[in-house]
């Protein structure tokens, strides 16, 4: 079974030299850290979008709506957090994976 997914034509935005050595030097880092890898030729493109924080600080963000829109819908959807809270009610130990830290 061939599944052809679209692959959406970004046009290419130049970032705000401030924000591209931040972006650059976020990049790196997964790189480093093995959290991301190399691709010479991508098949699927997303935008980044850059977010200024109170604290001054940037926060960078990869826009997936296109990428989520051609995705076929999970039939099998996570439960929701108070469903899952109910059911972990009384036992003693409870562990959460990155729950402070989102996904990294």
């Amino acid at each position: 079974m061939d599944i052809t997914i679209p692959s959406p034509h970004y046009t290419r935005h130049r970032l705000n030299p401030n924000y591209a050595t931040i972006v650059k030097q976020n990049i790196d880092k997964l790189l480093a850290d093995k959290f991301i890898q190399f691709v010479e030729e991508a098949t699927w493109l997303s935008g980044i979008v850059i977010v200024p924080q109170k604290n001054g600080k940037l926060k960078i963000y990869i826009d997936f709506r296109k990428l989520n829109a051609a995705t076929n819908k999970d039939p099998y959807p996570l439960p929701l957090t108070d469903e899952m809270l109910n059911i972990v009610t009384g036992y003693e130990v409870y562990y959460f994976l990155d729950g402070y830290l989102r996904y990294h």
